[in-house]
């Protein structure tokens, strides 16, 4: 059930993102004046980007979960100040962790987060950017705010609907420790974990020279 007053974003069957009562809404161009119910394209087939044009009728768009998906599964890196969580079935793979604080995330290695390598303030300030929320962060037993804002989408060029501020996801179920303040959802069409992007739109050539 939703909150009161709370914008809504509903997946639809190997449809669109039906969203109700979000206010702020832009891309790289800046606001976007938003309806009270959009219906946004991530079948990545729209000539009409962000908003659907009905394409996902015609070009085999599936809305499902895909086989070969990285794990939903929740690792733990502890540090002596400071125990950094991390869910890499959600990451979007956007780099804000490994080129902010590559002290801290190393490309490519195991383990992959060394968090005592750098303050707790760094720390913190760069899982903050995490568009996806797939890292997170507990001191002494206490999870980590995650963020604040108003709910907001913004169209990352060439990539996702970065979704802030905690509108409610309905009939979704979110990755092992996630964030519901903020998560990344694919638009490309190409996620093997649809709803939420995966980078698939890194490699398959999606673009959306408009937004």
């Amino acid at each position: 059930m939703s909150s009161p007053n709370k914008p809504e974003i509903t997946p639809t069957e190997n449809g669109p993102y039906l969203v109700k009562g979000l206010i702020n809404f832009a891309n790289q161009n800046g606001p976007i004046a938003p309806k009270e119910s959009m219906a946004l394209c991530r079948c990545g087939g729209s000539n009409n980007k962000p908003f659907c044009d009905g394409t996902h009728k015609t070009n085999g768009f599936s809305s499902a979960k895909l086989e070969g998906r990285v794990e939903d599964q929740l690792d733990h890196y502890g540090g002596k100040k400071i125990t950094i969580h991390d869910n890499r079935g959600i990451c979007a793979h956007a780099g804000r962790c490994t080129d902010g604080l590559a002290s801290v995330f190393h490309l490519k290695e195991e383990p992959w987060i060394h968090p005592d390598s750098a303050t707790t303030e760094e720390i913190i300030s760069t899982i903050k950017k995490c568009p996806s929320g797939a890292l997170s962060y507990t001191i002494e037993n206490t999870k980590g705010h995650s963020g604040d804002g108003s709910p907001s989408i913004f169209i990352a060029p060439n990539g996702p609907y970065v979704v802030s501020g905690g509108p409610e996801l309905m009939n979704t179920k979110q990755g092992e420790g996630a964030s519901e303040e903020h998560f990344t959802m694919c638009r490309c069409g190409g996620s093997k974990n649809k709803p939420f992007c995966d980078g698939s739109h890194w490699y398959n050539g999606f673009k959306d020279d408009k937004n």
